[in-house]
C-alpha cells in the first residue's frame, strides 16, 4: 500500500490519455483473462473487480447484494449479450468506473491508501510522469 494525493483531474487526465489508458486496460484485461481466451466470464469479472477496485463495504451488505451488483455491471457492459466481455467491453466498463470515481472525488485533493497495482495508482503514476 502507498499513500497518494489525487483529485478528479488526476483520474480524468489518465482516462483521456488514450494510449496510456489503453495500455493499462490491456494489461488488466490480460490479468483478468487468466486463461488467455480473449474474453472474461462473470466469475472472472467479479474476481477482477475485487482486485482492481478494492472496496470495503459495511457488514450489513449481503453477499447476495454484492453478487447482484456484479451481475448488473456485467449485464450493462456485455453489449452483444454473449455472456462474455471482450477487450472493448471491458475497456468501456473500466472507463465508466474510473469516471464515476473521478466525479465522486470532486475537485478537492483527497489522500488515499492505494495498492501498487490499482488503477487509481496507475492514474497517480501517469500524473507524476507527465
Amino acid at each position: 500500500m502507498s499513500v497518494a494525493v489525487l483529485d478528479s483531474k488526476t483520474v480524468t487526465r489518465f482516462v483521456e490519455a488514450k494510449e496510456a489508458f489503453k495500455k493499462c486496460v490491456e494489461k488488466y484485461f490480460k490479468m483478468v483473462d487468466s486463461n488467455g481466451n480473449g474474453v472474461i466470464c462473470r466469475r472472472k469479472l467479479r474476481e477482477g473487480l475485487d482486485f482492481l477496485f478494492t472496496v470495503e463495504h459495511e457488514s450489513t451488505v449481503s453477499k447476495e447484494d454484492i453478487d447482484n451488483f456484479h451481475c448488473m455491471i456485467f449485464d450493462k457492459f456485455d453489449e452483444d449479450r454473449n455472456g462474455k466481455l471482450d477487450l472493448y467491453e471491458f475497456a468501456a466498463l473500466v472507463k465508466e468506473i474510473m469516471m464515476a470515481m473521478a466525479r465522486g472525488m470532486g475537485s478537492l485533493p483527497v489522500i488515499v491508501a492505494l495498492d501498487q497495482d490499482s488503477l487509481l495508482m496507475m492514474a497517480v503514476q501517469h500524473e507524476i510522469g507527465s
